[in-house]
């Protein structure tokens, strides 16, 4: 896969993550708790040679990644029936205090998985993520 446009952030990682979530759905279905997605996607990261840190406190912030991947890659793991609005602010609040450029919510809850990548905003708009 080649990135000709230089336009997806962390393309090889992102497409090795998105792998493992479907693996790890496919594996538990759609009506496990979030702690067991949690469980098994950190054992395929592991499995996979990908450097993960799991429930990784922010500082003194009181926030707390479900997981930072490489250093570069936020993922926020969610079993609902919806994702709301707020879960995507909590993602984009998580990749302001980091700085870092890319994260994932992750719906396991969803009949047909659909990671979806955030990316961090670069505005004066980002404000709202983190009063």
């Amino acid at each position: 896969m080649q990135n000709k446009n230089n336009k997806l952030i962390y393309p090889n990682l992102s497409f090795k993550i998105r792998g493992l979530c479907y693996d790890v759905h496919n594996e538990i279905g759609r009506y496990c708790r979030e702690k067991q997605y949690c469980n098994l996607l950190e054992k395929k990261l592991n499995e996979a040679g990908i450097k993960c840190c799991r429930e990784h406190t922010i500082g003194d912030t009181g926030n707390r990644l479900d997981f930072l991947i490489d250093d570069r890659v936020v993922i926020e793991v969610k079993a609902k029936d919806v994702i709301s609005k707020e879960d995507y602010f909590q993602t984009q609040r998580y990749l302001q205090i980091t700085g870092m450029k890319l994260g994932f919510l992750v719906n396991f809850r969803s009949k047909l998985l659909n990671p979806k990548r955030i990316i961090k905003i670069n505005t004066d708009v980002r404000k709202k993520f983190i009063e």
